[in-house]
């Protein structure tokens, strides 16, 4: 059964002073709608439990990327399309660009705001594991004003985060600090475009005298959050890549997920993949020094 128009209220304040004043006075009241990819999907199903909304999009204060010397400041309301086409993401955070590639149709890419991604809170999106690698901090606004929190720490469960319902997400900090690093990402999905991850992943690393001096892994759809895998780079970090290496990541990986079986794949198969992506980031990885 679809959606009935006049169930629902939208309203689209001229600023974001405005937009901020309204969840404020009515905190709860309210959902914050900017591209609209996910919301519409329910809308259309008629499964959208919300009615009222506020319009964000294309309020000026949360659009655009700008760039200092060492990090390079994301308006909440970015676009996919800004993402992959912009000549500073593409250089210094290559693992955000290609993500944002693969996130949805053209279509989607053009509407879906990179901080609608992220309040959306699914374990399966294609962005989250960028942004943990990369050391993400978001800024969040709201009436009272605004905090920094890092992004390794705002989801706190399946569809959980810190978000309180008087904020948004103002902007998305990145520091240009892993451009020697060794990148690499897969997106593991039923097609090749269009398809929601069984398993994606997005890895930096450093090697240092046939050593890893330095390793960032992360994964979507193996948790009830993105995660950052921090048990298996622990194992890693400062040992020589090796086969018998990459056999005890793979089972410090497993130890540390907890996929699920749902309607796109099976816990089993996702464990499988994710020890292969593992397995297949390591050993690229051993390569860049002696290709140096």
């Amino acid at each position: 059964m679809r959606s009935y128009p006049a169930d629902y209220e939208l309203v689209s304040p001229a600023n974001l002073s405005s937009a901020l004043n309204l969840l404020h006075s009515e905190p709860g009241k309210w959902t914050p709608i900017a591209g609209g990819t996910e919301i519409m999907v329910l809308y259309g199903a008629g499964k959208l439990a919300a009615r009222n909304f506020v319009s964000i999009w294309g309020l000026p204060e949360l659009t655009g990327i700008t760039e200092s010397e060492d990090a390079l400041r994301i308006g909440a309301g970015c676009s996919y399309t800004q993402l992959r086409n912009h000549p500073s993401v593409q250089k210094h955070f290559p693992l955000l660009a290609q993500a944002a590639s693969w996130t949805g149709s053209i279509a989607n890419q053009n509407r879906g705001t990179l901080a609608g991604n992220i309040i959306n809170a699914s374990p399966a999106a294609d962005s989250p594991p960028a942004l943990l690698v990369y050391d993400a901090e978001l800024e969040l606004i709201s009436a009272q004003g605004t905090r920094r929190v890092s992004y390794t720490q705002f989801h706190l469960g399946y569809k959980k985060t810190m978000l309180v319902p008087e904020e948004l997400v103002l902007a998305i900090h990145l520091h240009k600090r892993f451009n020697a690093y060794f990148s690499y990402t897969r997106k593991v999905g039923a097609r090749n475009a269009q398809a929601i991850s069984k398993v994606c992943v997005a890895a930096l690393g450093q090697l240092e005298s046939g050593r890893i001096k330095d390793v960032r892994i992360a994964m979507g759809s193996v948790a009830p959050v993105p995660m950052r895998l921090t048990q298996t780079e622990n194992l890693i970090h400062g040992q020589a890549i090796s086969d018998q290496l990459m056999e005890s990541a793979k089972r410090v990986l497993t130890s540390e997920t907890t996929p699920i079986d749902d309607i796109r794949s099976t816990a089993a198969y996702r464990t499988r993949v994710a020890g292969n992506l593992l397995e297949e980031f390591l050993r690229a990885f051993a390569q860049t020094e002696s290709a140096e």
